[in-house]
Parts: structure tokens; C-alpha cells; sequence
């Protein structure tokens, strides 16, 4: 039997999203146990059925505006804090939040461990591809570092790769570098050496590197791995946002606007239009994931609702049935010379 650790009281929709959606997962979820952290005058009325959920008692909650670091070093009775402290402790298998980004890292991190050979954990999530050999792709780093090295660009290639293999079932997942241009010289010096190290990586058979991909052709999918820093990882996150909540809009005022024939066409396509919101939603496949922390810990958007929740736990389920942590563990320890290998911008720093 699974324990996940909820931080009950993160997200805009907290608690009551949060219970809602644990009891849904509960349900189709039948080897998961759930730890739920916290403030229980607010949490408990709102259990319908108790069956495998066991509530703690939190008396501190982190918000969302609060800077990460310094809230979890303070708030050490806080629900995510006592959650991480669970994992950390054995107590759970793994951390789920849908609250401060920010500070569910630093938990990941700091509390719950980081794998030793990586250099730098960070957020993945898994974005739709509407085109190429599969339905979904992997995108890292979501904003988890501001800045990143070569050799970091180089590790988020070999642990997107190990998730898409053992997550979403992929054969030699292929890995593209996302930069300016396809070519193999584009881009500043990091991305440079980027290329460089991944292409090493392809030569010692550590993952199945393709290039470079542009940020225009992502949702096309031509690569399963898609590998970026985390400033223009989060950038292009919210871009592809936007621009589709911006487009669907746009389509249905143009529709309510241009008079009783195309209202009525507005209905006709009505279906086809929420199939396409629903490919476009990202969280459908569930949190982002802090990939190279010792435990899996997932996050899901601030603005959830029950049932994304509960898909993220089919989500944690899938990673601890995989026991991917332990095999990116063994996977690093067994090739540690070729994951630290530096490049010559690394090194100059």
C-alpha cells in the first residue's frame, strides 16, 4: 500500500478541491493511502468518507504570495512543511501540492532530499503533441531555475528521457534541445554546450538526441523530450497558455457576435471545439513533477479543480508502481562519470 502526503491547504481552491479530489482518486485508486495535512476545523467537515485518508493536524499554511525559501525554513508547522517532513521520514512515498510553486520546490529539495549526482532538480510536466508518433511530450525545466548550466540542460535530458520510458511507455523517447533555430550553432554559449553534451549523452547511448527544436514547433511534437532552461521553459509554458485561452475566446465571440446562422453553427461545433479545450489542457496529465528530489513530488496548477487533482494521483501512483526514483537513482549512480561531465562554459564559471 502507497501513502501520499497532501498538503491539504495549498491552492486557490484549498481545502475543499483538494478533499474532493483525494476522495475521488481514493475510489479509483485502490492500493493509495492518503496523508492530509491540515487545518482540520477546515479540512474535516469536508471528508464524506474517511476510507484509507488519515487527517494531521497543521496549524500553519504558506500562501501563495509568500517568498519560498524563508516560509518554509519559518513555517515549520505549515501543511507542506509537515507533509515534506512525512516523506522525509518514510512516512509517505511521496508529495503532492497545489500551492506555492516556489515553496514545494524548496521542500522537494531541501526536506525530501536531492538525488546525489544531479546537479539541480527540476519541474517537469507533460504537454500535448498534436502531431508525430505519440500524444504527449515532456517539457523541463518549467521554472524551477532561473538560470541554468550546460551540464543541467545536458541532466534534464537523461531524466526526461528516464520518465518518458518509464512513465509514459516510450521506446528511445527522442530528446530536443529547444533553442532559436535547428541548427547545431544556435543560440548563446550555454545552449552551445548544451547541444554539445547532449550529443555525448546519444553517443554513449544515455539518450536519443535529435537537436535542437524551436519553441513553434513543440506542439507538433517532434521531439518526446523537450529540454530548456527554466526561464524560457516557463515562458513558453505561458505563451502556449495564452495563446490558446486567447484563441478560444476569440472563436466564441466571433461566434455570439456574428448574427442567428453562425450561433447556430456555434452549436453545431460546440463538441469539437470542447475536444480541442480539452487536448489543450495540459493538467489532464496531471502535475508537474520536481524530477531529481528522492521522492516523487508533484505539483498540480494553483487553480485545480477535484478532478485534475485526482488524475495527478493516478499520476503518483504510476511513478511509485514504476519505482521510478529508485531506477533514476541506480541509473546515476551507475553512470555518474558521464553525468558530470562539464563543459568548457561550465567550467569557466
Amino acid at each position: 500500500m502507497f501513502k501520499i502526503a497532501v498538503d491539504a491547504m495549498g491552492g486557490d481552491n484549498a481545502p475543499q478541491a483538494v478533499v474532493a479530489g483525494i476522495e475521488q482518486a481514493r475510489d479509483r485508486l485502490s492500493d493509495v493511502e492518503f496523508m492530509l495535512f491540515g487545518q482540520l476545523d477546515k479540512v474535516a467537515p469536508l471528508i464524506k468518507n474517511d476510507e484509507r485518508i488519515t487527517l494531521i493536524q497543521a496549524d500553519e499554511v504558506i500562501e501563495m504570495a509568500e517568498e519560498p525559501v524563508k516560509s518554509v525554513r519559518r513555517k515549520k508547522q505549515s501543511s507542506l512543511v509537515l507533509a515534506a517532513n512525512a516523506v522525509k521520514a518514510g512516512e509517505a512515498d511521496a508529495l503532492f501540492s497545489a500551492g506555492n510553486t516556489g515553496a514545494l520546490l524548496a521542500a522537494g529539495i531541501f526536506i525530501v532530499g536531492r538525488i546525489k549526482g544531479i546537479d539541480r532538480p527540476a519541474l517537469m510536466t507533460v504537454m500535448p503533441a498534436f502531431a508525430g508518433p505519440n500524444d504527449n511530450f515532456v517539457m523541463m525545466d518549467m521554472g524551477a531555475n532561473a538560470e541554468n548550466r550546460a551540464t543541467h540542460l545536458y541532466q534534464y535530458g537523461v531524466l526526461g528521457s528516464f520518465y518518458a520510458t518509464n512513465i509514459l511507455g516510450y521506446q528511445a523517447p527522442r530528446v530536443g534541445l529547444l533553442n532559436n533555430g535547428t541548427e547545431a550553432d544556435k543560440g548563446d554559449q550555454v545552449h552551445k554546450a548544451a547541444h554539445e553534451l547532449l550529443q555525448y549523452g546519444a553517443d554513449h547511448q544515455l539518450l536519443n538526441f535529435i537537436g535542437n527544436v524551436e519553441a513553434r514547433d513543440i506542439l507538433q511534437g517532434p521531439a518526446d523530450v523537450v529540454i530548456a532552461d527554466g526561464f524560457s521553459g516557463n515562458a513558453t509554458l505561458k505563451a502556449i497558455e495564452g495563446t490558446a485561452l486567447t484563441l478560444l475566446k476569440l472563436m466564441k465571440d466571433s461566434i455570439m457576435s456574428a448574427g442567428p446562422l453562425a450561433k447556430l453553427g456555434g452549436a453545431l461545433v460546440k463538441p469539437a471545439l470542447k475536444t480541442m479545450q480539452e487536448r489543450l489542457d495540459y493538467s489532464k496529465a496531471g502535475g508537474a513533477v520536481v524530477i531529481g528530489v528522492k521522492a516523487p513530488v508533484v505539483k498540480a496548477h494553483g487553480s485545480s479543480e477535484a478532478e485534475t487533482i485526482a488524475n495527478t494521483m493516478v499520476q503518483i501512483e504510476a511513478m511509485l508502481h514504476a519505482d521510478l526514483v529508485a531506477k533514476v537513482e541506480s541509473f546515476v549512480a551507475e553512470h555518474a562519470a558521464d553525468l558530470t561531465v562539464q563543459s568548457a562554459s561550465d567550467d569557466e564559471k
